[in-house]
């Protein structure tokens, strides 16, 4: 087992960035967080990290605002990136598709379900390159 996976995970409620880096420090991944798009788009950058989990309704950015710049940026167009919202916004999925999101997946989440797809996203980033 080489480098640790990092994920940078994206949310504007803190208590949902606590749980989530709980159980994904506890399977093994460093977790780096940002707050709002602004800050999900400098920490992308400045950290690189292997997987990016966005909500999508987030202050100072949207989660599909951030996908969009992180594609238009050749330092992050490649990290795989998993929505995760609460918001019942129609075609959201399939914008979230579009833009080449890995997994759709709404809240309440199902931890289990969200770790088997940061494993498969990362893994199917590894046989790409």
């Amino acid at each position: 087992m080489g480098q640790k996976k990092k994920v940078l995970v994206v949310d504007d409620e803190r208590d949902i960035i606590k749980a989530l880096m709980i159980r994904l420090q506890g399977a093994g991944y460093e977790v780096v967080t940002a707050f709002d798009g602004a800050q999900a788009i400098f920490v992308a950058h400045k950290e690189k990290p292997d997987l990016i989990i966005l909500d999508i309704r987030m202050p100072a950015g949207d989660g599909f605002s951030v996908a969009e710049k992180l594609k238009h940026s050749t330092n992050t167009v490649s990290i795989p990136i998993i929505f995760l919202t609460g918001g019942p916004e129609r075609d959201s999925e399939e914008r979230a598709m579009t833009l080449g999101a890995r997994f759709y997946i709404k809240k309440p989440y199902d931890p289990e379900e969200l770790l088997d797809a940061i494993k498969r996203a990362l893994e199917k980033d590894s046989d790409t390159s």
